[in-house]
């Protein structure tokens, strides 16, 4: 098999597990369009350790790691495996860029992780584990992080970042309305960064791009763009998979950075 692409997804809100929208059929058409891989790796800003983690659990528990929302969310599970020889070989990649990386037995998946994979896999055949994101980053530590594990691509396993290309909760409104212009004109910003290819550019994004601190009050669901970003051999070629805005602060597009990646 050639090297994998990587992925990023914005997550969004829990919610995204019942709701659909504009991204969940998009993202399990790109599922049945990618190459069949061996496992996916996830980082997820909730998981985050001071040290990375990551887990080598046969069986990852689907966690519920959100509270006040409909039982119905409570209800949902991802039954899939996992995969602990190449969680193993991820410890092994993080350790020999220098992090300092162990393997954890019992950890599970938290909703970055089995929300968006439910769409992309929805059979939970393709074993997943995940990789934590290590709490003190900086955009140039995110890419490298990223470029940490950009080896395993070449093993069959698929990269996926997974965030929130907008994340401002202060904002956060339930149901619907009408999209902020702020976001609009942020998730078109890193849309054009994107789609030139320009690292330099996207490694300034909260530094940069218009209300990037309105969007972004803390940073950590933006880091995982930039560990996608890292684990391809190049940004270019990128697919956009337009996600819409849920809520009218989250924007939900994803990105397939390298080949093999589908338009939508």
């Amino acid at each position: 098999m050639s090297r994998l692409p990587s992925l990023f997804v914005s997550h969004g809100a829990p919610t995204f597990a019942l709701e659909p929208g504009l991204v969940g059929p998009r993202l399990t058409a790109l599922g049945r369009t990618l190459p069949r891989p061996e496992a996916a790796l996830v980082v997820s800003p909730h998981w985050m350790t001071p040290t990375p983690r990551v887990s080598t659990a046969v069986q990852p528990e689907t966690m519920h790691d959100f509270g006040g929302f409909a039982p119905a969310l409570y209800q949902l599970n991802y039954p899939v495996r996992g995969h602990a020889e190449l969680a193993q070989r991820a410890v092994a990649c993080l350790q020999n860029a220098g992090w300092q990386a162990q393997a954890d037995e019992r950890r599970g998946l938290d909703h970055g992780a089995w929300v968006p994979l439910r769409y992309l896999y929805p059979e939970a055949d393709v074993p997943v584990f995940q990789v934590s994101l290590p709490s003190r980053l900086d955009a140039q530590a995110a890419l490298a992080f990223g470029q940490a594990l950009a080896p395993l691509a070449d093993e069959a396993v698929l990269i996926v970042g997974s965030g929130s290309l907008t994340h401002n909760l202060y904002e956060f409104r339930s149901g619907y309305g009408p999209d902020e212009a702020y976001v609009v004109k942020f998730a078109a910003w890193v849309r054009e960064a994107v789609e030139q290819g320009d690292r330099a550019r996207l490694l300034r994004t909260l530094d940069d791009a218009p209300d990037a601190r309105r969007v972004h009050p803390t940073a950590e669901h933006f880091w995982p763009l930039l560990v996608a970003v890292g684990a391809a051999d190049t940004i270019l070629p990128v697919s956009a998979i337009e996600g819409g805005i849920a809520h009218g602060m989250l924007a939900m597009d994803s990105y397939v950075f390298g080949a093999g990646g589908v338009a939508a």
